[in-house]
Order: C-alpha cells, then sequence, then structure tokens
C-alpha cells in the first residue's frame, strides 16, 4: 500500500521521473545507452578539465599532466563502468545503492556529502563563467552576475532527467562547433612555446617522481567524483542495454574528461603560456568565447544540481522524515551555490578538494569492493540491493567504519602529515585502506547488518551476478 500512495503523490506532484526516494521501477528504465551516456557528457564537457589540464601542464610539464590524464581515465573509468552497472541493475543510484552497506542513516551522511561536493563544484563552474563574462563585460557587477547565472540552471532542472536528455542533446553539437572553433584558432595563433607541446618542461621540474604524484593527486580531486555521477542516470538504463551502456555511460566519459578535454588544457596551456579557460577562451574567440564558456558551464550545473538535488532529498528522508520534492531541493542547492560564489569559495579550491578527493574515490571502493567482493565472491550479505528504511538498520559497521577510517587517514596524508609519497597519493592510499577494511569488517559481522529482513519481492534480475 505504501508504494502505492507513493506512486499516487508522484503523478499528482508531476515529478513522476525523480524516484529521489525510491529504486526506479523496471517498467520506467526505458532510456536507451544513447541517451543517458549523452546526458553524462554534460560533466565531460566541463571547462573545468581544461583548467586542470593547462595547470598541471605549465607547473610540472606536459608529459606528466599526460601520463596522469591515462591513469585516471583507467581508474575513474573501471569504478564508474562497475557503478554503472550496479545502478542499471538494480535501478537505484549510489545514494540508494549505499543503504544497505551502510545502514540507512550511515548511507544519509554519505548523501549529505555528496550533496555538498556537487554543490561546491557548482559554484567552482559558476566562478569560471561568471570570470569570463565579467573580463569581457567589467561594467557588470561580479555579483550580479553570480546571482543570474546561478539561477538559471533551476527552471533548466525542473522537469527532471526527460528534460536533462532534451538540453544535453540539442547543446551537443554547438559545443561541437565552438570547441573545433577554438582548437582552429588556437593552432593558427603563435605559440609562445616554440617546440612541441608535449616535450614542454618548466625549469627544475622532471618527468616522473614528485611531479608526476603532484599531477596523479589533483586528477584523484575530481576522479570520484565522475566516477559516481553516473549512477544518478544509469538506473533508467533500459535492462537490455546494461551491459553495452554500463561502459558507454561509466568509461566513455572519462575518455572525454581526462583525455580529450583535459589533454586539450594541456595543449592549450602550453601553446598560449595561460592556465585560466576563462581568460584564453574568451581572448581567442571574443564574445563567440564568453557563448562557449556559458553553453560548457550550463551544461555541466543543471548536471550539478541534478545530483546534488537527489543527494539531499535522500539525506533530509532518512534523517528526518522530510519529503518536499526533488524541486524544493533544486532550490535549495541553487541557493547555497550562489551563497558559496558570493562568498569566495574559489579561495578554498585546494582545501575543497583533497577532501572531496578522498571522501568520494573512498566510497566509490568501499561501493565496488562490497559488490564485486563481498556479495559476489565471498556471497557475504544478500546478493541484491535493498533500499527500504523498514527493511533496513541504521548502521552497517561494514560500510561506515571504512569510509570513515580511510577519510579521516586519507585527509591526514593529504595534508603533508604522512610523507611526500602519501600526501601526493592520498585518494588512492585511503580507496585501498577502505576496500581492505570492507572485506574484514563484512567477515566479522558475517553480513548481519545489510537488511532486517530477507525481503519476499526479490526477482532472479534483482541479483548482482544474475
Amino acid at each position: 500500500m505504501g508504494n502505492v500512495q507513493t506512486t499516487d503523490f508522484k503523478e499528482k506532484e508531476g515529478i513522476k521521473d525523480d524516484y529521489s526516494y525510491d529504486k526506479v521501477p523496471i517498467q520506467k528504465r526505458n532510456m536507451g545507452w544513447f541517451s543517458i551516456t549523452n546526458i553524462t557528457f554534460g560533466i565531460a564537457t566541463a571547462i573545468f578539465y581544461f583548467q586542470m589540464g593547462s595547470v598541471m601542464a605549465l607547473q610540472f610539464g606536459a608529459v606528466n599532466a599526460i601520463i596522469s590524464a591515462i591513469y585516471a581515465i583507467v581508474v575513474a573509468g573501471i569504478l564508474g563502468t562497475i557503478i554503472a552497472y550496479l545502478s542499471a541493475k538494480s535501478g537505484m543510484n549510489v545514494n540508494l545503492l549505499s543503504r544497505g552497506g551502510f545502514g540507512y542513516i550511515g548511507a544519509s551522511l554519505t548523501s549529505f556529502i555528496y550533496a555538498s561536493n556537487f554543490i561546491m563544484y557548482c559554484a567552482f563552474e559558476g566562478m569560471i563563467l561568471v570570470a569570463a563574462i565579467h573580463a569581457f563585460f567589467p561594467h557588470i557587477p561580479v555579483w550580479l552576475l553570480i546571482i543570474i547565472f546561478g539561477s538559471v540552471v533551476i527552471p533548466l532542472n525542473w522537469f527532471g532527467i526527460k528534460q536533462l536528455d532534451k538540453l544535453q542533446k540539442w547543446s551537443l553539437p554547438i559545443f561541437g562547433v565552438f570547441l573545433i572553433t577554438t582548437i582552429i584558432v588556437a593552432f593558427n595563433k603563435t605559440s609562445v612555446y616554440d617546440r612541441n607541446f608535449w616535450t614542454y618542461l618548466p625549469d627544475g621540474v622532471q618527468t616522473g617522481g614528485t611531479a608526476l604524484l603532484l599531477c596523479i593527486g589533483m586528477q584523484h580531486g575530481i576522479m570520484g567524483l565522475t566516477a559516481l555521477l553516473g549512477s544518478d542516470y544509469a538506473r533508467f538504463l533500459k535492462p537490455k542495454d546494461i551491459k553495452i551502456g554500463s561502459f558507454m555511460i561509466g568509461f566513455v566519459p572519462q575518455i572525454f574528461c581526462f583525455g580529450v578535454m583535459g589533454g586539450l588544457g594541456i595543449w592549450f596551456g602550453v601553446r598560449l603560456g595561460e592556465s585560466n579557460p576563462g581568460v584564453y577562451i574568451v581572448s581567442l574567440l571574443g564574445l563567440c568565447g564568453v557563448l562557449f564558456t556559458l553553453l560548457t558551464q550550463i551544461r555541466i550545473n543543471i548536471t550539478n544540481i541534478y545530483s546534488a538535488s537527489l543527494s539531499l532529498s535522500n539525506f533530509f528522508e532518512n534523517v528526518f522524515k522530510f519529503k518536499p520534492g526533488r524541486r524544493f531541493w533544486i532550490v535549495v542547492a541553487g541557493l547555497i551555490s550562489m551563497a558559496m560564489m558570493l562568498g569566495g569559495i574559489l579561495d578554498h579550491l585546494d582545501t575543497a578538494m583533497t577532501f572531496q578527493g578522498v571522501f568520494l574515490l573512498t566510497w566509490a571502493a568501499i561501493l565496488v569492493t562490497d559488490s564485486l567482493v563481498v556479495k559476489v565472491i565471498l556471497k557475504i550479505g544478500p546478493g541484491y540491493y535493498e533500499a527500504r528504511q523498514e527493511n533496513l538498520y541504521k548502521w552497517n559497521p561494514v560500510g561506515v567504519i571504512p569510509l570513515v577510517t580511510a577519510s579521516v587517514l586519507g585527509t591526514v596524508a593529504a595534508l603533508g602529515y604522512m610523507g611526500m609519497f602519501l600526501q601526493s597519493t592520498a585518494a588512492f592510499f585511503a580507496a585501498i585502506l577502505a576496500s581492505i577494511l570492507t572485506v574484514v569488517f563484512a567477515v566479522l559481522t558475517k553480513g548481519k547488518y545489510y537488511s532486517m529482513y530477507k525481503a519476499d519481492d526479490i526477482s532472479e534480475d534483482d541479483y548482482i551476478a544474475s
């Protein structure tokens, strides 16, 4: 009866496509892999990746930046593919997938931090856009630009995933035209570096060693987010598309994020001698550069706000039983993002990305270890995912203890208290530690805290290994 009431409520409110609190029913998993992959390209086309590539190349050398990009593609691609598969198989995003392994209160903590990360990224990306427009129109106050472009993503998110699909579809070809134009103009501009861009190496920096580790550390700041993000959309995937769709949603966007966009950022940075894409895109294309920046940042920020709204919905439902609907949280996330921009969030970018990289990569590692090792190989706990609160414990030590322990130690390492090597590889160190602890606590607890009751409405298709 409870499920019928929930469905009726969603139908009445016109938000039947949200599924913020429940898994997507099998009959609603009706989107093809191409449509969902197209949506995930909203994050892959963000010029934030230009900035990362340019900064790494100019500070640590082009080859180090390229090697770190390959590393990021492989690690984030593997994690992203597995998580996309789990989401498509279960109809749940990572917030709901975490409920069994962390307990429903434990999972609410991951949901809250996940939401805060998306809101922070919305602010970071928004400030890139504001800086680009302010550089071209300096007479417009920064605060006004923040309010205008911080608000525009709210109505663009109002109608859920179908609206996102349409927005990303029509805007992707326009993005492609702008990108190719930028490359052509930059190619015809005299380079400030007179040799092949991949040979660029700043004075006193060597290929490999500390410089490479620092580049890898920077990649960790975003890898966990890109690996987890696809789950919000993969849950709508048609069952017949699960295999190819999981790869396309989980791996291909990583190639574009770190390989294409990051690689172009390396090339732009070395060729133009500038690390800020908000500066060099506008200098290359003028007003068209402003429009290009506007398009890319809106594409990424509508996905940021969408994922933030889902996570906030889960957190407040679990902890406070407060269920105003996803649209309410779209507005809240948008307002908080604007407040962060007005408060100068970019001044704290390094600190935010350090903690974010450790936490998100650790969370992704726990989800993958719990599914592949604990559930499939060791056969501990149920072989399916349960998200209904009435069937769950508040806390499951299998997920909570590894997440807290690894995140704390990883953050300590990232702050430099465990030496240079672990400082640069803190997120990877935390992820490996969390994976080991997940297996240890699953064995010690014998899967007792995954579910209070065995569900009687689970089909063979709901099992991970089926």
